[in-house]
């Protein structure tokens, strides 16, 4: 099994800044990559940062240069640094995991969801 615990959600103003935390651990052999993805009401999930286990990242258009994610390969961990936030940050954000894990002698490539945390940018 494999879990993802997600912390750093919750109500900040408009302007404001929040981080977000998405710690993996399980049965993981190595991780290709980390991500946050969002959804918003009435729309669809869409990808906020990935990062690989190399460092290269990409980020959505619509958080480029308002929000950097970073990795503690050490601790499994992805951190979301979200700053300038807008009303139209609000979304439940999810923690996603690209990895390998080993079952007998055979590698199987997997991803797995974090439950979401809610990000709620208003006055």
């Amino acid at each position: 099994q494999v879990h993802l615990v997600e912390s750093g959600g919750g109500l900040v103003q408009p302007g404001g800044s929040l981080r977000l935390s998405c710690a993996a651990s399980g049965s993981i052999f190595s991780i290709n990559a980390m991500g946050w993805y969002r959804q918003a009401p009435g729309k669809e999930r869409e990808l906020v940062a990935r990062i690989t286990s190399g460092g290269s990242t990409n980020y959505g258009d619509s958080v480029k240069g308002r929000f950097t994610i970073s990795r503690d390969n050490a601790k499994n961990t992805v951190y979301l640094q979200m700053n300038s936030l807008k009303p139209e940050d609000t979304a439940v954000y999810y923690c996603n995991l690209e990895f390998v894990m080993k079952w007998e002698s055979t590698y199987h490539y997997l991803d797995h969801w974090g439950q979401g945390t809610l990000v709620t940018v208003s006055s």
